[in-house]
């Protein structure tokens, strides 16, 4: 990751600071704003956008004669896009999240202690969150979105391939708050090398760091910040083809798995294959994977089967993001489950079976943030989970898990309102807590 290769990690500048306390500040006051204060700023946001499109989409055709002049990786270049069709859909997204139900406020428990004294526990924002991506200037969109339905301040910064789109969303969007209750300055956009390295240092300003990238670039993230950081290393997807299966159904699963948006972390990388179902399957799988583009790498029991080129260890450890899939033939459903815990990244991972026994054990055994069956991994979105957006997906164990929407960015707080209430009275046992749960 160009940026930050071999880069040490200054100090803030005074001006990021200030820019920083700025946002921060912004985000104390959203945080008290109303669920229609917020919803109606969303709305603001994506009236923006539209007003402002063909400015964006000008911009981000820009950064893409820029990225070609500079010889960008191909999975990158897909990231980078942004026509009119995607924009449309993130600008949904925006009108999505507004129809959302209020995250914060929510009480998760009421407990009476002892009379007069009572127990909550409600949610409420994280306060700023600080997120690094590649490309995709989409995300902006998303991320922004997002931090402020959810309460949340934001201080973004998108690789310098897409300096130009980001921009001009971020303009847009500023623009689209500056008549509402929220204040633009619950959003910043860093620009500089400097600056993206400098926001590991804002522990105590930035409370959780979101890296949406490359594996050099999280692990950079996970390695040089204090703050806590939510993301995932790579994505690196599997697709089991069981022998008990719908041949054609797992074909289209495939194919789409892999060629719908190769660049996503989504996308599978290796497909297994159960021994007994290999010829057929694989007789139907390669013609209709080369179709679309797709470059085959197999070990010698597919390559037996027709696979042209060979797979080594590498490839079971490899994020293509590109049409390149790996196809390994395995004995049974065991060796498949071997195979996924060995070289998985715990992001997401489909079966094709009709036996629902096989099915079940499957769901239960694969340790990933999504586990399906007979259905495309390119499903693992938070727009299409009906989260609105998505700030990014973790493949963490700890919450929040896969992709990461509202309840994501909110935390709680316990509050307790007694009346003169000591602990002292507890202690020598004048008085007994009663612990009587309340209706939430």
């Amino acid at each position: 990751m160009s940026v930050f290769d071999q880069a040490s990690v200054p100090d803030p500048s005074p001006e990021l600071l200030q820019r920083a306390a700025g946002v921060r500040r912004a985000a104390m006051a959203l945080g008290q704003c109303s669920d229609q204060q917020r919803r109606e700023a969303l709305l603001a946001m994506a009236a923006a956008l539209e007003a402002h499109a063909e400015a964006i989409v000008a911009a981000n055709r820009a950064d893409l004669e820029a990225a070609a002049a500079d010889g960008l990786a191909q999975a990158l270049v897909a990231r980078l896009k942004l026509d009119h069709v995607k924009l449309a859909g993130a600008i949904e997204g925006v009108r999505q999240l507004a129809a959302l139900a209020d995250p914060l406020g929510q009480r998760q428990l009421h407990t009476e202690l002892d009379a007069g004294l009572v127990l909550e526990r409600v949610s409420v924002p994280l306060g700023v969150v600080g997120v690094i991506f590649e490309a995709r200037p989409d995300a902006v969109v998303q991320i922004a979105s997002l931090a402020i339905r959810s309460g949340n301040g934001a201080i973004l910064k998108g690789g310098r391939e897409a300096a130009r789109s980001c921009a001009a969303i971020l303009a847009a969007l500023q623009q689209g708050l500056s008549g509402t209750a929220v204040s633009p300055e619950a959003l910043a956009l860093l620009t500089s090398r400097e600056e993206s390295l400098a926001l590991l240092k804002l522990d105590g300003l930035v409370d959780l760091i979101i890296p949406r990238g490359s594996n050099a670039l999280v692990r950079f993230i996970q390695d040089h910040t204090r703050i806590p950081v939510l993301g995932h290393a790579d994505g690196i997807c599997h697709l089991y083809v069981d022998q008990d299966v719908d041949i054609p159904q797992a074909v289209r699963i495939a194919v789409d798995a892999k060629t719908q948006y190769p660049a996503a972390c989504n996308a599978i990388e290796t497909l297994l294959v159960h021994r007994a179902v290999a010829p057929a399957f694989l007789a139907a799988a390669i013609p209709a994977l080369t179709a679309a583009g797709v470059e085959l790498r197999g070990d010698a029991a597919a390559q037996a089967l027709g696979i042209a080129g060979g797979a080594t260890e590498d490839d079971w450890r490899t994020e293509y993001s590109d049409l390149i899939l790996a196809v390994k033939v395995v004995d049974d459903l065991e060796e498949a489950l071997a195979h996924i815990a060995r070289y998985g990244s715990r992001h997401t991972d489909a079966i094709a079976t009709r036996d629902d026994a096989i099915a079940e054990r499957f769901l239960r055994a694969v340790d990933s943030a999504g586990v399906y069956r007979n259905c495309s991994t390119r499903f693992a979105d938070g727009f299409r989970y009906g989260f609105g957006a998505e700030v990014g997906i973790s493949t963490q164990t700890l919450p929040p898990r896969g992709p990461v929407g509202l309840e994501g960015l909110v935390t709680y707080r316990y509050r307790l309102r007694g009346e003169g209430h000591i602990a002292a009275d507890y202690a020598s046992g004048q008085r007994q807590f009663s612990h009587r749960a309340l209706p939430l």
